[in-house]
């Protein structure tokens, strides 16, 4: 990898804290709403505004980034930012309050990742297959952390989560402090990319976002719900952070051989199977929750309907979107996918769950994952000249 030792580990770092807290926001923030006394409903439109944010913070701040060429400053801001209004956490009491507040640290967090991922592929230059070696630093971050927490969380109240959650805020802010600028290399722009909005009208573009959208949209249940469905099947917390991470073991391993199998699969046929094991890996989970192995093979596949798809999303965007813009294409990779789908997904699937059980909840989630295989196989078509992520 054509990347000084350095500066691989202070990109390392970071996305291990990053990706640390996440591990503690996804599979215990539910839970954590549900010991503040929030039914279905309320705790999916919380995580819908979680979600809800990437609508319009990665936009702003990609563009503002892209217009600056301050990106490095833009994340650190963010950083700081979240662990700043989150420090409100320590006094909220009530929906309302909690809704502002979620809201106001998740407009500067969700602001974050998608910029340090453009800066993570310039500093790859032509070497962006070795991308997911980097990435699965965020993996291992994910893994220590929802593992350690289902154990302390067995053994004191999950209301320890707010403190625990602005200590890894303070260390991504630092990590972020380590990283060094670093300049986009320079790449020839292919004649046709006119700008930002006539790439976006291409239809092949159009439906990339539009499955993205689908695949946020089916993991809602399992984001915002999945943890709490697996404790009313009578699964203990350390057991829930271990199905957690088995999920993110296989993604581990996935990420390793990641550069291989984008050159067998190509991108287009990834994201097709990556929709249609979404698909597998809900329905398994609505069907046979008190079956412990059938739930450790759908956590298995995880690897594919999070590691591929998302590893297959971040080289879709880099054909796509020409260097001078990859910020607005990864912001909007992020708050279209993630925020869009994210959003109505977390939210759906809350009033699915109150008026329905998680077992239709989860089935919803299948059907959305099909619909979004469809999309994919009639439309994502791929010019053979384009630039190609694997290498």
């Amino acid at each position: 990898m054509s990347l000084p030792r350095a500066d691989y580990w202070r990109l390392s770092t970071f996305y291990l804290f990053y990706f640390a807290m996440l591990g503690a926001i996804a599979p215990y923030w539910g839970l954590f709403l549900q010991s503040e006394g929030f039914d279905e409903v309320a705790i999916g439109t919380l995580m819908a505004v979680l979600m809800g944010t990437r609508i319009v913070a990665p936009n702003l701040w990609g563009w503002l980034a892209d217009r600056t060429g301050q990106r490095l400053r833009i994340i650190r801001t963010g950083a700081l930012m979240t662990l700043v209004v989150f420090s409100a956490a320590f006094w909220a009491e009530g929906f309302w309050p909690w809704l502002l507040l979620i809201f106001a640290f998740s407009f500067f967090w969700n602001a974050v990742l998608p910029q340090f991922e453009v800066i993570t592929l310039h500093a790859l230059g032509t070497q962006r297959h070795s991308y997911s070696r980097i990435r699965l630093w965020g993996s291992i971050g994910f893994i220590l952390t929802v593992v350690g927490l289902g154990w302390v969380f067995d053994r004191i109240s999950i209301a320890a989560l707010v403190p625990i959650l602005w200590g890894l805020m303070l260390l991504v802010w630092l990590s972020a402090l380590w990283v060094r600028p670093i300049e986009p290399s320079q790449q020839p722009e292919s004649l046709d990319s006119h700008g930002f909005w006539p790439i976006l009208r291409r239809p092949e573009v159009l439906s990339f976002f539009i499955v993205c959208l689908l695949i946020q949209l089916s993991h809602g249940p399992y984001y915002s719900f999945y943890s709490i469905y697996m404790s009313e099947q009578g699964y203990d917390k350390s057991q829930i952070g271990l199905l957690w991470a088995l999920g993110v073991v296989a993604e581990v391993l996935l990420f390793v051989v990641m550069p291989q199998l984008l050159r067998w699969t190509g991108l287009a046929l990834m994201v097709q199977l990556g929709m249609l094991t979404c698909a597998l890996r809900w329905t398994l989970i609505a069907l046979f929750p008190d079956q412990l192995w059938i739930l450790l093979l759908a956590q298995c596949l995880h690897a594919v309907t999070f590691g591929c798809l998302h590893a297959a999303g971040i080289a879709l965007v880099q054909r796509f979107f020409p260097p001078r813009i990859q910020g607005q294409g990864q912001a909007l990779y992020s708050s279209f996918g993630f925020g869009v789908g994210g959003a109505l997904g977390a939210f759906g699937s809350g009033l699915v769950w109150h008026q329905y059980g998680g077992e239709v909840m989860f089935a919803f989630a299948a059907g959305a994952a099909l619909i979004g295989w469809l999309v994919a196989w009639r439309w994502i078509r791929l010019p053979e000249e384009a630039p190609d992520f694997s290498g």
